[in-house]
């Protein structure tokens, strides 16, 4: 059982005083059966009073407003989280589609998740599925078949997308990070109407090189017959292990945004998260992702926080 510590660090900075930042966050791993926490200490500029409560999707999420004129926000999540998760799979790889529309029909949020979007792309996703489905594969054998194609072919590219990328421009550069190819499986799932939902975590070093370690990371978890949640990482081509430690579950990005928010004025602002991954044997792991928010780069009219892409 590996015990991991991750300092996750969001820090915005004005070219001018700003005032009434109102924010909310979701930077709070998950308490299940698979991960413990054993500690976690948050500091924020100013020192502002934090209001718990769990949202639609049930992710614990804080919301908090710094009212003093201001030029720097910190948000400092430091926290020892230790995976419990079972090195064995508890998936059950034989249950057929009749028994997951069983299972779906009546649960109001797991029909929710098995609606795909409206994109211009949706022939490019029904080319994917005619590679990857067949009439007697199982429902796990099929997520495990849309997760190696998304490997195999869409590039690990960092930079050249955002969190407001579309599934469409995802799609035409054929290339992106991971909450890109979470993305374009969720499209691809809830197509063939499996259940699917977005995951917002960290993966931590394993020394297996796996993409995205130490720093914010994405998956997608998929409902199977007699299973229920099971998580698989299209980035890496793995079902989740002991090294994926998860914050936040929604329908896609926008539900599981680990900080976002808008302030009252009129300065530019600049975002840099920092993530470091402190492993048991003394390695560290640390991502420096820098993103910019200037007034003039952005399509809204009213400032907002926009987080850094997870990769």
């Amino acid at each position: 059982m590996p015990t991991f510590k991750i300092q996750h660090m969001t820090t915005y900075e004005y070219d001018r005083l700003v005032q009434e930042s109102m924010n909310e966050i979701k930077i709070f791993p998950v308490i299940s059966s698979d991960q413990e926490i054993l500690q976690q200490e948050l500091t924020i500029t100013g020192n502002p009073e934090l209001l718990y409560f769990y949202d639609y999707w049930n992710n614990k999420t804080a919301s908090f407003n710094l009212f003093p004129p201001h030029q720097k926000l910190v948000i400092d999540s430091r926290l020892t989280v230790r995976t419990t998760r079972s090195s064995d799979l508890n998936i059950n790889f034989i249950s057929v589609f009749n028994e997951m529309w069983n299972e779906v029909n009546g649960n109001l949020k797991l029909v929710e998740l098995s609606r795909p979007d409206f994109i211009r792309s949706q022939d490019r996703i029904n080319e994917i599925i005619q590679m990857i489905y067949s009439s007697d594969h199982s429902v796990a054998i099929t997520v495990k078949n849309c997760c190696e194609y998304i490997f195999s072919h869409f590039n690990y590219i960092k930079g050249i997308t955002t969190v407001e990328t579309t599934i469409d421009e995802i799609v035409e550069k054929n290339a992106g990070v991971c909450q890109d190819f979470a993305h374009v499986m969720l499209q691809v799932l809830r197509t063939l109407n499996i259940p699917s939902r977005y995951v917002s975590g960290y993966i931590c070093p394993n020394k297996s090189g796996l993409r995205g370690e130490g720093a914010t990371h994405a998956w997608v978890e998929v409902w199977i017959p007699r299973s229920g949640w099971a998580g698989i990482d299209p980035t890496n081509n793995v079902w989740v292990t002991n090294t994926h430690i998860q914050l936040a579950t929604g329908r896609n990005f926008a539900d599981c945004s680990p900080v976002k928010g808008s302030f009252r004025g009129p300065a530019n602002q600049h975002l840099t998260v920092f993530v470091a991954v402190d492993y048991e044997d003394g390695q560290i792991f640390s991502e420096l992702n820098k993103v910019d928010l200037r007034r003039e780069n952005r399509k809204a009219e009213s400032p907002h926080f926009s987080p850094s892409a997870q990769q």
